[in-house]
């Protein structure tokens, strides 16, 4: 399969997974013939393993151990929460195979990680600031690093990683393979692809900032003392629907979920305030269904890699309009269907603006009045195109949302 080693193909289908997704049918490839991979595609795609399965292929067939305190590949995610999805993507793939993997991150001791790094690890998965932390301690030497991955290039800079990333990539070994993973394309995400890569081979499913095709979009044009009450509404539709909804500070995300509580939806939340245990035991709870509603800042937008999201709710716009695409990208994941409901005041009107010139798509209105010229340009004279089906509300005129029920999971795929 794609050039794998039989034994992790053999892995691979005992772990049910079945057929390759588009970003792993030309990543891996290109990936175990050593280029260095520039790969462009909405999340929830399976990027993951498009770079891990190539990683553990190429470890486990190089021969040698990894050193005390040393890393043979080196796997940056901008976000504890997304460092903690990759390894638990990964470890099921090490079945039958000699390879250590560790995971770094902040909020957790210091003093067991560096026992961790010192035995030495073939994959170390790390947030850069931890692993900055760690580099300053002397716990962990970067020069035997022959892989490197960037996943979730575009949050990183966001983070104000850059700084990070530029000592960090100073200290490892070379030659090495560099795989920068990425769901939009900013400017600076190309200038740092061409400080970090060499002839890579660009490897796109979509174009940047175009969310998935599954995922149907709707804007709710509400002020904001009106928000609390159209949450509710739209909650109480689909009782019991796992749901992730969206809030711009962690005060707001905490005060949300509160109110939630008191009216009596199963609701938790986790933002930067949160320890990381129990950010863990919230996406835990989630996860399981014991919780249905969960209320998140951006925090949460690339690491939650749950299947049966059914609804995002953008309660309020992100700043920056790359993070709606994130944010919506939590639903409709593994090939399912998935719903992305946007609330607008009208002090978010220029937010929404950005959204949908990023996007090239005018939102469907789900209920209250637009603003006129809040569409983008149009393009090509052909005019803006429309994100999904017209909700089943705005056709039949009326204010209430309608949301679809959702029918058995599909048949898993490789999507991680």
């Amino acid at each position: 399969m794609l050039g794998l080693d039989p034994r992790l193909a053999k892995t691979l289908d005992e772990a049910g997974f079945k057929d390759p997704t588009p970003i792993q049918s030309k990543a891996i490839p290109l990936a175990l013939e050593g280029h260095d991979i520039l790969g462009l595609a909405q999340t929830g795609t399976g990027k993951t393993l498009a770079f891990g399965l190539p990683l553990i292929d190429l470890l486990a067939a190089s021969a040698g151990k990894p050193l005390p305190k040393t890393a043979r590949a080196l796997v940056l995610a901008p976000t504890r929460e997304l460092v903690g999805q990759i390894a638990d993507n990964l470890a099921p793939l090490l079945k039958g195979q000699r390879l250590k993997i560790a995971k770094v991150v902040g909020g957790q001791s210091i003093g067991k990680q560096i026992n961790l790094l010192a035995r030495g690890n073939d994959i170390v998965i790390a947030t850069p600031g931890r692993l900055i932390d760690l580099m300053d301690r002397r716990a962990i030497d970067l020069s035997e690093v022959r892989h490197l991955v960037l996943d979730e290039a575009d949050q990183m800079l966001d983070l104000g990683f850059i700084h990070a990333l530029r000592r960090i990539a100073g200290a490892l070994g070379t030659p090495r393979q560099t795989m920068l993973f990425s769901a939009t394309m900013p400017k600076q995400i190309e200038e740092l692809s061409q400080a970090y890569l060499t002839n890579p081979k660009r490897v796109q499913v979509s174009p940047p900032g175009k969310a998935a095709d599954k995922i149907t979009q709707s804007v709710h044009f509400v002020e904001k003392p009106a928000k609390p009450a159209k949450l509710r509404e739209v909650l109480q539709a689909d009782p019991g629907a796992l749901t992730l909804v969206f809030a711009r500070t962690k005060h707001g995300a905490e005060k949300l979920m509160r109110g939630l509580v008191s009216d009596g939806f199963n609701a938790t939340s986790i933002h930067g305030n949160k320890s990381q245990g129990q950010r863990d035991r919230a996406i835990r709870a989630f996860r399981d269904g014991e919780i249905n509603v969960l209320v998140a800042t951006d925090v949460a937008a690339r690491g939650i890699d749950i299947p049966g999201v059914s609804y995002v709710v953008n309660y309020d716009l992100p700043e920056v309009p790359e993070n709606y695409v994130h944010r919506i990208g939590r639903t409709a994941r593994a090939g399912r269907e998935g719903e992305a409901i946007a609330f607008c005041s009208g002090e978010e009107v220029d937010l929404l603006r950005g959204i949908q010139k990023l996007m090239k798509i005018e939102l469907p209105v789900a209920s209250g009045t637009p603003p006129r010229a809040i569409a983008p340009p149009e393009a090509n004279g052909s005019g803006p195109r429309r994100a999904g089906a017209q909700p089943a509300a705005h056709a039949k005129g009326k204010g209430k949302p309608q949301r679809r029920r959702r029918g058995p999971p599909r048949r898993q795929s490789a999507a991680a």
